[in-house]
């Protein structure tokens, strides 16, 4: 049985004897999903950690709200960067700290499904396994971010047909043409909503010679981004600080401006699906004609961008419902048949 907002009713039962976790371990925001208890866990991938002896003072939303304003001795670090582990350590204390706020019986080691680009290499899948491993998992299945997505969203991934997803994450974008279980093409680049980010900080100091916060620069593409053709009269003042003069400042933006900003960004993604498409075998190019293209992640929500790609492939461009957790609601349909989806799983596996 599922609540009005699609989470699973939690029974008495699981909250002490399923112990079957899914995390979407994502550059911009962690999700942990919990069988039987649905989504628990929705925060970003941050923590905020003492310089002098290294020990972390808070984690996750608490983490954000002290970017770009920490005194000397605190620094706000993001573990991953472009999907994957940037520092070790750090990763697995988050990881572990979000097992622990949603577990509720601490002598049964959960089973963890953890999602990965598909792009990563098996270094950096040894990496995220052993995170998810020493951070308490007794057993640890990998699966890449297309496949889940397709999951989430309920694609018939078993089938001979193909199923194309576009997942835009914070740290990369996840292109792949599913069919059979497996992938069959697929184009994993590190564009994301944290390079957009960037493009508007840099836009702002090129443009106005204004320095603003990262903060600030993702609250402007949420609210102002766009991709052409999306058209839009909105003006935003934004706040940071002089470049030339280094006092506080304040400037009025059009949204014209920002759409101009991510343009170089937004490219590479329909390059990327582009290039996807050509190297798609022709019987499945002819089912994602039929079928469309499903957009996931927090990418997707990026106004205009299903327009933007529904002119420049001439193919129909679905936005998944819930685009930001499609991904870990696919990596926790693994354990609602493990036999079932084995072949999705990826290669890397330990007990």
């Amino acid at each position: 049985m599922e609540t009005e907002n699609n989470q699973p009713k939690e029974s008495f039962w699981s909250r002490f004897f399923v112990n079957d976790i899914a995390i979407d371990l994502g550059t911009a925001n962690t999700l942990v999903y919990v069988k039987g208890r649905g989504i628990l866990i929705n925060e970003p991938s941050i923590v905020a950690v003492r310089r002098s002896d290294q020990v972390i003072m808070a984690y996750g939303s608490h983490a954000k709200t002290m970017m770009g304003r920490t005194p000397g001795d605190l620094v706000t670090v993001r573990p991953l960067k472009d999907g994957v582990i940037a520092d070790f350590d750090l990763a697995e204390k988050m990881i572990r700290h979000f097992i622990k706020k949603v577990q509720t019986n601490r002598f049964i080691r959960p089973r963890i499904a953890i999602c990965i680009p598909s792009g990563i290499t098996e270094v950096e899948r040894r990496a995220v396994r052993d995170s998810a491993e020493h951070a308490g998992g007794r057993e640890i299945h990998l699966v890449q971010e297309p496949m889940a997505a397709a999951l989430g969203v309920k694609l018939p991934i078993d089938e001979p047909v193909g199923s194309m997803v576009i997942d835009i994450g914070g740290g990369t974008t996840e292109i792949a043409v599913i069919s059979l279980s497996g992938i069959v093409t697929d184009i994993s680049i590190r564009i994301g909503g944290d390079e957009m980010n960037e493009a508007v900080i840099q836009y702002f100091k090129k443009s106005y010679n204004l320095l603003i916060g990262e903060n600030t620069a993702e609250a402007i593409k949420i609210t102002m981004g766009s991709a052409a053709p999306h058209v839009s009269d909105d003006v935003k003042l934004v706040k940071g600080r002089d470049l030339v003069d280094g006092i506080p400042k304040t400037v009025k933006v059009h949204s014209k401006e920002i759409q101009e900003a991510l343009a170089e960004s937004v490219g590479y993604i329909v390059d990327a699906v582009k290039l996807c498409l050509e190297r798609t075998p022709p019987e499945l190019a002819s089912d994602i004609l039929d079928r469309g293209i499903v957009l996931t992640g927090g990418g997707a929500l990026l106004k205009g961008l299903d327009e933007r790609l529904r002119i420049d492939t001439e193919l129909p461009i679905i936005v998944a419902e819930d685009p930001l957790k499609c991904v870990v609601l696919g990596t926790g349909r693994i354990f609602d048949n493990l036999n079932e989806f084995e072949k999705v799983l990826s290669p890397t596996k330990r007990y």
